[in-house]
């Protein structure tokens, strides 16, 4: 299992992540727009940041741009990451976390494996991935 912070920003993740790349001397990894992705989003957001990740000596953390459905405030900008390679564990961990909180995304099969978004009880937000 391996957990690490995934930042959501408003449309300006790509200059966001070149700003910490700088500043980190780190490099921007896996970057995906949501034109790459089969997500139902406006045009004007297809070019935006769907996943990132920005690795370096030291750093590692992922981030994205929030669909426009997904409304950004101060408090929600940081979900935390869960990758596993156990569907059955994802499916439990999804559970637990999501239990008493708020379910963001179903756990279910995605184009790269399983993924769920909750809140939990105790307003942090998680996002279980199972890889294929």
């Amino acid at each position: 299992m391996k957990i690490q912070a995934y930042l959501a920003f408003n449309g300006n993740c790509q200059e966001a992540l070149n700003f910490y790349a700088n500043l980190f001397n780190a490099e921007i990894k896996n970057r995906q727009t949501y034109e790459d992705m089969k997500i139902d989003v406006p045009s004007s957001f297809r070019q935006k940041l769907q996943h990132a990740e920005l690795k370096g000596k030291g750093v590692h953390f992922m981030a994205y741009d929030a669909a426009p459905d997904t409304p950004l405030n101060n408090g929600n900008q940081i979900n935390m990451s869960v990758d596993l390679n156990d569907l059955d564990e994802g499916k439990q961990l999804f559970k637990e976390l999501s239990s008493g909180g708020q379910v963001h995304h179903e756990f279910r099969e995605r184009e790269w494996g399983h993924f769920g978004r909750c809140t939990d009880r105790f307003g942090i937000g998680w996002m279980i991935n199972v890889d294929k």
